[in-house]
């Protein structure tokens, strides 16, 4: 009878089969890929087709000389820091330049020995997870740098462990320029709700990259399938058949071609009412087993040792476990591998085409025997070097003695945090964790274990919840629910913004009496909760605590908390104070401290109105974090680098890098915070009002829980300010009211929220002066002999807002002190306010050159920033108060050109203002609004959907075509 298979198909002996019905998806990788820096997920069900398009994408960048690194995750593996990555960059050598390696890359030189005469030495081993975790992410980034185009693919990253997740995390966040990531995965195996690199990972706006979902076949994919592998000898009812009972996925399809391969003869009926019979969807089970049937004892033997080991095994070993000589071992395993049951890999070891298959086989063994096979492979598997302990340990429970696994299983994880692998020392933990009764202290000493695994991660969500579920196990210590709720209430107040950090921390105290320099630990981080006025006295309390330690690192802490809270309130010399704490040192907790001082005053900086001494610090404070391992400040760096950005009016593209960092960083409540206040600000000047409110007010909530009373007061400022612009100042003087009660009971006047000119001006516009004053008054006593230069800058143009009704002389002069200190400060939008505030005072002295010139400085700075209402206000102050006095009637004509109000309408349109908007913003009814309106697009030839498309140039300067006269 003649063959069922064409010669040289890919069905025979279980190679690839044709490549059919993915055309459009490799043609999609293959776009990504060519557009480095690229991250490229790839996910689909098990058998869908993942690897196979890997390694068609792989054939034709091979040909492009284009290096393919690969790495795979496995199931169960060995502690090895990263071991996927590592894996991959292990074949990484013929592709490196002949010249000499980045420095950082010897940091892989432990991991990496067979390229270790290619690598620097490496840096001196140190004990702290953190720093060695930033060496490894930047000798990683380093040497995929050094390649040059090339791309890295980790597969099956359902089962990344968690240290190489958040590698490749922390790799997707900041890519080589050359460098495609390319991950697969099955995504009904991921953990409930949580992206393929943890909830911290979102794909980042306008970034380079895509993800390809893997559907199955259709019908003429299998007829397709089917013909290339049979040739003319397949029929229709056969194809019919095959689609039917592999509902589209490929690997079923694949196994029951490989099974009529090796029933031989020609496809027909018979075979296709075979198949029929089968049940669907357990095609793929029923297809493996009847090849398993068909096999001879001794190569059955060797199938259920590999099922049992389920990992990649060398011949030696399975031949070992299956109890046969060498020679009758070896004729067993070329008979599974010409069944097409196992397959070769590229370095001589043994494993199943695929891991369902392997689960198909593992089942298919009775009982005791895989017992028996589990207690054979813990025998052989401790003669080995290295011990394989997460292994022996895995097969220990797996043979049902739970009380050896206990032992076995936490040694593993000694070995694990050894040997800096993280992520499988945290999933033993789990397991161990889930157990319901373990002996002695081992759940404790397990829980600590993992806490500091958690907290060192950057996934704040996922963390968090470890260790809340960790915290309600109620057969733990009390010192083990201390440390534990320690590190949870810092997490939630540095990354969450979460004011209920506090309390757990003030629990942690009390747990934590035995162990007084984490009890100080926590004290200090009782200090920045504002909402406490007592909240200073914890410092006095942690030094006390730590008079007898010889703890530098907790007295380090200390110091740059009581630091902190000196630059908060204002009091002068604490930046001298600053300048002497080490920015070198071998102990890296005392730099860890010192980088979080240099955040902090950072922050402070801003606040106070200190912007260049806060740029200059925040250079300081990447550069100690990144010595000091303190990856999660970096983060936090990038949101104040943008805060300075728009206090220095630089308002272009800030909104999409806004949203790119949050983007980046989903769970770093700060950012998003930051975000809404910028958003906030830049809808009120181009006119949205209510869209400002909507952001002001989603603020304010936000700002309920956070520990940082400031985001309270510059919410209720912004809404104040927002209201006022639409002249519902009782409005305002609600919203601002009660920030001010908040101020007056906190006393923290030192900080520029923008809250106190807003809260006079409200209670001005609403006839309470005595308020007015009031605020004023406190104000300058709680700012008095205090660094506060923002503060100082407020409180001038609140004297100023105060004056301008009865002595406009007196105004105009706290105003230009209000402008001069702004400027000096280096903010354009607070400048151009008190500027024009200024103008107009002049105006009615009156002084009308004078009052033209700060008029005219105050809407060319608006025009600059982008500030479109309030550059409409400028101007219409212009007119009023220009040379010629307000402006004659009759309109100049402009032909086809926009006029300057037609200019100040198209503007608003751009950015999405309504009519009403408009007519708040430029001072003009609805009906208006909708003639300048028309007519604008009518000159552009555009239409309100497409109006970005089509702005014309920047308007000239004041003078040349603007408001001036």
């Amino acid at each position: 009878m003649g063959e069922v298979l064409d010669p040289g198909s890919g069905a025979d002996s279980g190679g690839d089969f044709p490549f059919v019905g993915r055309e459009r998806e490799l043609g999609l990788l293959l776009a990504a890929v060519g557009r480095p820096p690229a991250v490229i997920l790839i996910e689909g069900e098990g058998g869908i087709g993942k690897s196979r398009l890997v390694r068609e994408a792989g054939k034709v960048l091979a040909a492009d000389s284009r290096p393919v690194l690969v790495g795979q995750c496995q199931p169960l593996r060995e502690p090895l820091p990263y071991g996927p990555v590592v894996d991959a960059l292990r074949k990484a050598g013929p592709w490196l330049p002949a010249g000499d390696l980045p420095p950082a890359t010897g940091a892989l030189a432990p991991l990496l020995p067979d390229l270790a005469d290619r690598l620097p030495e490496p840096p001196p081993r140190v004990p702290d997870t953190l720093t060695e975790r930033q060496r490894i992410l930047q000798g990683v980034r380093s040497l995929l740098g050094a390649v040059g185009h090339v791309v890295l693919v980790i597969e099956d990253l359902h089962w990344v462990d968690t240290a190489t997740r958040e590698l490749l995390l922390l790799l997707a966040r900041d890519l080589p320029e050359g460098l495609s990531l390319l991950l697969t995965y099955r995504p009904e195996d991921l953990p409930p709700r949580t992206p393929v690199l943890g909830s911290a990972y979102r794909r980042l706006p306008g970034g380079s990259g895509t993800t390809i979902r893997l559907a199955r076949l259709v019908e003429k994919d299998i007829r397709k399938l089917a013909a290339s592998a049979l040739g003319k000898r397949a029929t229709p009812r056969l194809e019919d058949v095959l689609y039917t009972r592999s509902e589209g996925l490929p690997l079923v399809v694949e196994e029951d071609l490989i099974t009529l391969s090796e029933q031989g003869g020609r496809p027909g009926p018979r075979d296709a009412r075979a198949l029929e019979r089968l049940e669907v969807p357990a095609g793929l089970r029923e297809a493996v087993t009847e090849r398993l049937e068909r096999l001879s004892p001794a190569a059955t033997s060797v199938v259920d040792t590999a099922a049992v080991l389920a990992v990649p095994a060398t011949e030696e070993l399975l031949v070992r476990l299956a109890g046969l000589e060498p020679a009758g071992g070896a004729a067993a395993l070329t008979e599974v591998l010409r069944a097409s049951v196992l397959r070769e890999g590229p370095t001589g070891w043994y494993g199943f085409r695929h891991h369902l298959a392997q689960q198909v086989a593992y089942q298919h063994i009775p009982g005791p025997d895989r017992t028996r096979l589990h207690r054979r492979a813990v025998e052989a598997l401790r003669d080995r070097s290295p011990v394989p302990l997460v292994q022996i340990a895995h097969h220990t429970l797996a043979a049902g003695d739970r009380d050896a696994w206990y032992e076995r299983a936490e040694a593993a994880v000694d070995h694990a945090m050894e040997l800096g692998d993280t992520g499988t020392a945290g999933e033993l933990i789990r397991q161990i964790l889930a157990q319901s009764h373990l002996p002695g202290d081992l759940r404790s000493r397990a829980a600590l274990a993992l806490a500091r695994i958690a907290v060192d991660g950057v996934d704040y969500s996922t963390n968090a919840r470890i260790l809340r579920r960790l915290l309600a196990d109620p057969e733990l210590p009390v010192v083990t629910c201390g440390e534990i709720r320690l590190s949870l209430g810092i997490q939630m107040i540095n990354h969450g913004e979460d004011r209920g950090g506090f309390a757990e921390l003030e629990r942690a105290v009390e747990e934590l009496v035995e162990r007084p320099e984490r009890q100080a630990r926590a004290m200090i981080a009782m200090v920045v909760n504002e909402w406490d006025d007592q909240a200073p006295a914890w410092v006095d309390r942690a030094e006390e605590v730590l008079r007898d330690s010889s703890d530098e690192g907790a007295k380090a802490a200390v110091r740059a908390t009581r630091l902190t809270a000196l630059a908060f309130a204002g009091v002068p010399g604490v930046w001298e104070q600053l300048d002497r704490l080490p920015r070198h040192s071998d102990d890296l907790e005392v730099l860890r401290q010192t980088s979080r001082a240099l955040y902090n005053t950072t922050d402070c900086g801003i606040t106070l109105g200190h912007d260049d001494r806060a740029r200059a610090l925040l250079v300081e404070t990447r550069e100690v974090a990144k010595r000091s391992g303190s990856l999660h400040l970096e983060a936090h760096c990038r949101v104040e680098s943008l805060r300075l950005e728009l206090h220095a009016g630089h308002w272009s593209g800030l909104e999409e890098r806004f949203s790119a960092l949050c983007a980046e960083y989903p769970d770093l409540t700060f950012a998003a915070s930051e975000r809404d206040f910028l958003l906030a600000l830049l809808a009120n000047a181009h006119g949205r009002r209510a869209s400002a409110l909507d952001r002001y007010e989603t603020a304010a909530a936000s700002a309920e829980h956070s520990p940082d009373m400031s985001r309270t007061l510059r919410a209720a400022a912004g809404v104040g300010t927002v209201r006022l612009a639409q002249d519902l100042p009782r409005e305002a003087w609600a919203a601002a009211s009660r920030a001010i009660s908040l101020l007056q009971g906190t006393g923290v006047w030192v900080r520029a929220t923008g809250l106190v000119p807003v809260a006079v001006e409200a209670a001005l516009a609403c006839g309470d002066r005595a308020a007015a004053e009031e605020i004023t008054d406190a104000a300058r006593r709680g700012t008095a002999g205090l660094d506060a230069p923002g503060a100082h800058a407020e409180l001038a143009f609140a004297r100023g807002l105060l004056l301008r009704g009865t002595d406009p002389a007196g105004a105009a002069d706290h105003f230009a002190d209000a402008r001069r200190r702004w400027r000096e400060i280096g903010r354009p939008y607070e400048t151009a306010h008190a500027a024009e505030r200024l103008g107009r005072s002049l105006a009615a002295i009156p002084h009308r050159e004078p009052a033209v010139e700060r008029l005219t400085e105050a809407y060319d700075a608006y025009v600059r920033l982008g500030a479109t209402a309030d550059a409409a206000r400028c101007r219409r102050a212009l007119e009023e108060h220009g040379p010629t006095g307000p402006a004659r009637r009759g309109r100049r004509g402009y032909g086809d050109r926009l006029s300057p109000r037609e200019r100040e309408v198209v503007d608003l349109l751009s950015r999405g203002a309504t009519n009403q908007d408009m007519a708040e913003a430029l001072f003009l009814s609805p009906r208006t609004v909708e003639q300048h309106v028309a007519r604008a697009l009518k000159k552009l030839r555009t239409t309100r959907r497409t109006i970005r498309d089509h702005l014309p140039p920047d308007p000239p300067p004041a003078g040349q075509d603007g408001p001036s006269r």
